[in-house]
């Protein structure tokens, strides 16, 4: 059994866009990216969908803000783990 291709979860689409927002993505090695973008993952809940544009209609402001605002901490705490775990 496969799940549909389109299925993603959508934390990735903010966790990238908040790496590509700090820069990070012209700073450090994809490496560390990558070790970046597990634990980041790993600290926020699972949001599946299809379709990108269901979240763009559907998705209240607050609970956008909300996530973008785990995003941030996620990220945070996961560089701080990777900086002093070299």
């Amino acid at each position: 059994m496969k799940l549909d291709d389109d299925i993603h979860n959508y934390y990735e689409k903010l966790l990238l866009d908040h790496i590509v927002e700090l820069q990070l993505d012209g700073s450090k090695d994809p490496e560390y990216l990558a070790d970046l973008c597990c634990i980041s993952l790993n600290l926020l809940p699972p949001r599946y969908i299809r379709y990108e544009v269901d979240m763009s209609f559907y998705l209240p402001q607050s609970e956008r803000f909300e996530m973008q605002m785990k995003v941030k901490e996620a990220v945070s705490r996961a560089r701080q783990f990777l900086d002093e775990n070299k």
